[in-house]
């Protein structure tokens, strides 16, 4: 059973994301810097005194997930463009993961079905109920809505220091899954689209994250490797290590098996995707969402 530290660890970084969210979504404009918008959530989170769970993700369009700005990135926000934007912050390792959709153009209904489908889910949610029901409940409201859910995509369980862990939480109605149980933390995070209703990944790769404490032969990895250590294995991006070779080091990293590289996720060209997610706890008659 969780404790009341525990608990309480859960609800403050559930407060602290929901906020910062709110906020964040109303700098998203036409015209905005994507790169500007980005920096400033994120120090919002520190000026809270949390952590970063992972780098923003701010995802355009058919982008579903796992985009953040570059070193320099010189984008800015255009009229039309649906923005997904994904927020993780912790205290002390303990995750609040929750994400919302901007839409600047007329795209109300496919907003609303990743909006309703999380409502409904979220409504699901009690011990005995497996994950394929509230994958049902999911695909219904999107699909309800001549949209499809992005079946590759999943919710995921949440511990301390580990954004991604059982159970998985499918946007899709499946045979049995995982039965809920009280004291389970995760994040349900619906995306309906325009198109495929799958992802892909694309060349672009900004989020990397530690998958191993093995020894590390070059100089430039080892910096690497000490730049991120406070991260206590939790994703970062790559403009956080500012290191001339960083480039170069990051992928010897990946490639010796020392990190894993996101990269974007996207569905068919001009397709457009939209996401919501909330973190909860699930208790004995239900669950309590912390970032609401």
């Amino acid at each position: 059973m969780m404790d009341d530290s525990t608990f309480d660890n859960y609800r403050q970084a559930g407060e602290i994301a929901a906020k910062i969210l709110r906020e964040g979504a109303a700098g998203i404009r036409a015209g905005a810097s994507y790169l500007e918008v980005v920096e400033s959530i994120e120090s919002r989170v520190t000026g809270a005194g949390a952590g970063l769970a992972f780098p923003l993700n701010l995802s355009l369009n058919e982008d579903a997930a796992h985009d953040t700005a570059s070193t320099g990135d010189d984008r800015i926000f255009s009229h039309g463009d649906v923005v997904k934007l994904d927020l993780g912050v912790h205290i002390d390792g303990y995750i609040a993961d929750t994400a919302t959709t901007v839409d600047l153009g007329s795209h109300a209904n496919l907003v609303e079905a990743s909006f309703q489908a999380l409502e409904h889910a979220i409504a699901a949610v009690r011990p005995g109920v497996t994950a394929g029901e509230i994958g049902a409940a999911i695909q219904y409201e999107i699909e309800s809505r001549g949209y499809r859910p992005v079946s590759n995509l999943t919710g995921h369980g949440l511990d301390r220091y580990v954004i991604h862990r059982p159970p998985t939480i499918p946007n899709i109605g499946i045979a049995g899954g995982v039965k809920i149980e009280e004291g389970m933390v995760f994040a349900i995070e619906p995306f309906a689209s325009t198109g495929s209703g799958r992802v892909s990944e694309k060349s672009r790769k900004e989020i990397y994250q530690q998958i191993s404490t093995k020894p590390v032969r070059t100089p430039s990895g080892r910096s690497v490797m000490e730049r991120i250590r406070d991260r206590h294995g939790l994703p970062f991006a790559r403009r956080w290590v500012p290191d001339k070779k960083a480039d170069i080091a990051l992928s010897g990293l990946v490639r010796t098996g020392h990190l894993h590289v996101y990269p974007v996720l996207a569905d068919i060209p001009g397709s457009l995707v939209s996401q919501h997610e909330h973190t909860l706890v699930v208790t004995e008659n239900g669950c309590v969402v912390t970032t609401r």
